[in-house]
């Protein structure tokens, strides 16, 4: 495992993680994730710290309302939330990740255009 740390655009909002040093990411093409550029880097709840205060977030819900998208209220950039498709684990921005991480990401394009099925293709 490595420790890693990331951000927001203004560092309100600041959190480490534990993760792998190869991990899978995924690369969704629905309507939020395909606007924002979101790389998905999933991890497990108990292996995430949130460093810096709640109050900086605000929350987003839409369509089945079971995804809370989390994002910084200052300058508006979601470094993580979450996911309904991994209800025990966050989905961490990888692009808010701090710069020397040493990471070695493998890219796996998830279909969020056609949701079920590609969620069916996870498990």
């Amino acid at each position: 495992m490595m420790k890693v740390t990331g951000s927001c655009h203004c560092s309100a909002v600041h959190f480490e993680a534990s993760i792998e040093p190869k991990p899978g990411l995924l690369d969704c093409n629905c309507s939020i994730c395909s606007r924002t550029g979101f790389l998905h880097l999933i991890v497990p709840h108990e292996r995430f710290t949130l460093l810096s205060s709640e109050d900086a977030l605000t929350s987003y819900k839409f369509g089945s309302g079971q995804a809370d998208h989390l994002f910084c209220k200052h300058c508006g950039v979601k470094c993580f939330y979450q996911p309904r498709s991994h209800p025990d684990a966050w989905s961490v921005n990888y692009n808010c990740l701090d710069t020397g991480h040493g990471l070695e990401p493998v890219i796996v394009a998830f279909d969020g255009q056609n949701w079920e099925e590609a969620k069916a293709g996870l498990e």
